[in-house]
């Protein structure tokens, strides 16, 4: 069983923040779960382009308001409380945060702990040790 409470992971590395963001990397790789769990913030009046090439997300919306733009066909989707979206096609996409959005993120395949997007906006697939 694994116990963890959101403040301690808070307080640890598992805590990773970015000029837009802030990520609360409540499960990860080690946690030997195939996915890995986070609470994001993300902060009011940015725009951040991500583009998940290695990884599958699905996101739900616990609290703020924005919205999230597809690139490849410039569809906007309001995003609220309450509101799921799910990045099922490696969408390129930009997020928008109107008010600070919390959000509950699941990556498959599951995050090490320390990404942060690259310029493209992707996180990179940690090559895995011989082994594993």
């Amino acid at each position: 069983m694994i116990l963890r409470t959101f403040q301690d992971a808070e307080r640890s590395e598992r805590r990773v923040a970015t000029a837009n963001w802030e990520s609360v990397r409540l499960l990860l790789r080690d946690d030997n779960m195939g996915f890995s769990f986070h609470i994001t913030t993300i902060y009011a009046g940015t725009e951040t382009p991500i583009w998940y090439q290695n990884h599958l997300e699905s996101v739900y919306c616990i609290e703020g308001e924005g919205e999230v733009e597809t690139v490849a066909d410039k569809r906007i989707y309001p995003i609220k409380p309450g509101t799921m979206y799910v990045l099922d096609q490696h969408d390129r996409h930009l997020l928008r945060a109107k008010t600070p959005l919390k959000l509950a993120c699941v990556f498959n395949p599951p995050l090490h702990g320390n990404e942060v997007h690259d310029e493209n906006g992707v996180y990179p697939l940690v090559a895995e040790q011989i082994g594993d």
